[in-house]
């Protein structure tokens, strides 16, 4: 048989019982100790703020695959350190400097168009105007951390903000 306190209405609530060892009485359960003091609630934790690691981007011409498919909307992501250092080991770069931004270019898109995967060999085969289009995304992206900058009108002196990259040539 269980013995419990019953609460008058409006009353304290009892601490919570457990049995005792026989089964028979019940004993508060451990916990704190009424009237002692209580370690104040933690602070609401601060709104987390994202970095925005991947941007997508729309080539001028487009990356034409062996079937005649034109790839043009992909996404680059942030380079990292090891991004910029492991290029500099390829036979490739070392005999050749310039070949250092389709490496490097290859290892940061992660998407373009429908192709399974971009490589190195893929940004070779791009037009000069869409690999000079990657090269100054990658610099904005990377250099500044972002694709956008605050202008005044020359005008009207308001504040507005523009778009680096563009998503066309001579749109940058």
């Amino acid at each position: 048989m269980r013995r419990t306190a019953v609460r008058a209405a409006g009353g304290p609530v009892p601490p919570p019982s457990v049995p005792s060892a026989g089964g028979q009485d019940t004993v508060p359960a451990p916990g704190p100790v009424p009237g002692a003091a209580t370690a104040p609630a933690p602070a609401p934790a601060a709104p987390v703020q994202r970095l925005q690691t991947e941007f997508p981007f729309e080539l001028p011409r487009g990356y034409v695959d062996e079937s005649g498919t034109v790839h043009r909307e992909g996404v680059m992501r942030l380079a990292t350190a090891r991004d910029e250092l492991v290029p500099l080991r390829d036979v490739r770069v070392q005999e050749n400097p310039a070949y250092l931004s389709v490496v490097l270019l290859g290892r940061v898109i992660t998407r373009l168009g429908t192709l399974p995967l971009v490589h190195d060999g893929i940004v070779e085969n791009m037009f000069a105007s869409d690999l000079a289009f990657l090269q100054d995304f990658y610099r904005q992206v990377n250099a500044e951390g972002h694709t956008r900058a605050s202008v005044e009108c020359p005008h009207c002196s308001e504040p507005f903000e523009v778009e680096l990259g563009g998503s066309r040539l001579g749109e940058s």
